[in-house]
């Protein structure tokens, strides 16, 4: 499916859901945004809000509505579901998640069947697999938001440890977006130059210390955030706003979404975190990037956590 017009619709207006619909509205991206949610009150108050200052932006019609107004969405974003507390795992939401997603998507198929589903709720990878199993689409219209920001909050990291321009810190994170997550060090490069060796040119020691050091506050980053100010929103906002931009654009962009696997990487049937080609149709193509024997194990650990708990779902 080619997408020729811009309307998309999100479910839930909390704080990811209006912090999305914000970054969308002033990204040019869409000319409709449609936000649903269960407290009618907080998505017409999120919708006003954004309506208000419409003369700033470029035209977008912000409405907030019940289900049948999504009718014909190119793109459906699903933020919705229990949020993450203070000391809580992304894993520990299931149960609850995957009894609200049971209503969404049976909604969302109704007056959008041929839309590509973006869910970004957590835990993103199990809610993801969810959708595609509840919806029926097919896995390419399937995404979840993946390791994006994780991605994003390693080459931070790195750049501010080095000094360098974000934009030359090129490297992925995969997996579980969660604790299993890895880096993906053996391809990690400054504009080019290997990370190991960029270190080597600045006298400075790339040692499996600091690998472990960066990839824990990645990890660590979304909890560090949650206990100071209780969630996290704009940043995932940002994240949600590239993927839309590249389905959109039909980019052909590589970005780490949440995407079911088939055998690539020696893992099959679950939705994680990898490279992928992303355009107008959805999930183009999967990368199967080199890893080297120790990232290569990681992943599949990550890939077994992740079974564990789909085999819990019985779904």
């Amino acid at each position: 499916m080619r997408i020729n017009s811009n309307k998309i619709s999100i479910v839930g207006a909390g704080f990811v859901g209006s912090s999305t619909a914000f970054a969308i509205m002033m990204s040019g991206l869409a000319s409709e945004i449609v936000i649903v949610d269960v407290n009618k009150a907080k998505a017409e108050g999120e919708a006003m809000d954004l309506a208000q200052g419409q003369s700033f932006v470029k035209p977008v019609s912000v409405r907030a509505r019940d289900y049948k107004d999504t009718k014909d969405s190119n793109i459906v974003i699903i933020t919705a579901g229990t949020a993450q507390k203070s000391g809580q795992t992304r894993l520990e939401l299931i149960d609850k998640n995957y009894i609200i997603f049971k209503s969404i998507i049976t909604e969302i198929v109704k007056y959008s069947s041929n839309s590509i589903l973006l869910v970004v709720s957590n835990p993103v990878d199990i809610l993801t697999y969810i959708t595609y199993k509840l919806s029926g689409f097919p896995e390419n219209r399937i995404i979840g938001s993946g390791t994006v920001l994780d991605t994003s909050r390693l080459r931070y990291m790195v750049s501010d440890e080095l000094d360098v321009d974000i934009r030359d810190v090129h490297s992925y994170v995969m997996g579980e977006h969660g604790d299993s997550e890895i880096a993906a060090w053996s391809l990690t490069s400054i504009n080019g130059i290997p990370l190991e060796e960029y270190y080597r040119l600045i006298h400075k020691d790339f040692s499996k210390e600091y690998q472990e050091k960066i990839l824990n506050c990645v990890r660590k980053a979304a909890y560090e955030v949650i206990n100071r100010k209780g969630s996290t929103y704009y940043a995932i906002a940002l994240s949600v706003k590239r993927i839309v931009e590249a389905l959109f654009r039909d980019e052909n962009s590589i970005l780490t979404t949440s995407t079911l696997l088939n055998g690539e990487y020696g893992i099959k049937g679950v939705f994680m975190g990898v490279p992928c080609i992303i355009g107008s149709s959805g999930v183009k193509s999967i990368l199967q990037i080199p890893l080297d024997e120790n990232e290569s194990k990681a992943l599949e650990n990550s890939a077994q956590i992740l079974k564990k708990i789909i085999e819990h779902l019985n779904i």
